[in-house]
C-alpha cells in the first residue's frame, strides 16, 4: 500500500529549522499500515530535509554556523551572476543536504533514536511556504 500526505510549513529562511517530526509520526500512525517505509520530501531547491537533536544549541547556532563555512552568504556564486539574486549559497547547502529521508517504521512507530528528530531546513534568502510530501510505503 501506498499513501501520500502533503504539509506546509510557513519557513523564515536564512537556515530557519523546524522540527517536523510529529506531523511525520502523525501521518504514519493514521496511514493504519503496521510496518514500511516513510519518505520525507521537501519542494523546492533551497531547502533540505535531515535528522537531528532538535536541541536550542544545534538549532539556533552549531547547524547554521557549520553551513555558514561550507557555503557563506558573502561568498561568489556563479548561480547569482546568472540569475541576478542572493540565493547561490542556499542552493550549494541545500544540495549538500539534500531534499529528502526514508525512515522505517515497525508496528506503526518510527525507528528515530530518542534524540533523533525530523527537520526541515529553509536555506532561502526569504520566508517562505515549504510543501513538504509524505509518502508512506508498507503493509
Amino acid at each position: 500500500m501506498v499513501l501520500t500526505k502533503r504539509f506546509e510549513f510557513e519557513a523564515k529562511g536564512n537556515c530557519d529549522i523546524i522540527d517536523i517530526t510529529p506531523k511525520v509520526n502523525k501521518a504514519v500512525v493514521e496511514s493504519a499500515i503496521k510496518n514500511g517505509v516513510v519518505t520525507v520530501f521537501v519542494v523546492g531547491s533551497t531547502a533540505a530535509i535531515a535528522t537531528t537533536e532538535y536541541e536550542q544549541g544545534l538549532v539556533n547556532y552549531d547547524i547554521k554556523a557549520a553551513f555558514e563555512k561550507i557555503a557563506p552568504a558573502n561568498g561568489n556564486y556563479e548561480h547569482e551572476k546568472t540569475w541576478h539574486d542572493d540565493n547561490g549559497h542556499s542552493h550549494v547547502a541545500a544540495s549538500m543536504l539534500g531534499p529528502s529521508l526514508n525512515v522505517p517504521f515497525i508496528d506503526g512507530q518510527m525507528t528515530l533514536g530518542t534524540w533523533q528528530q525530523i527537520i526541515l531546513v529553509d536555506f532561502d534568502t526569504r520566508p517562505r511556504t515549504r510543501t513538504i510530501i509524505c509518502q508512506i510505503l508498507g503493509e
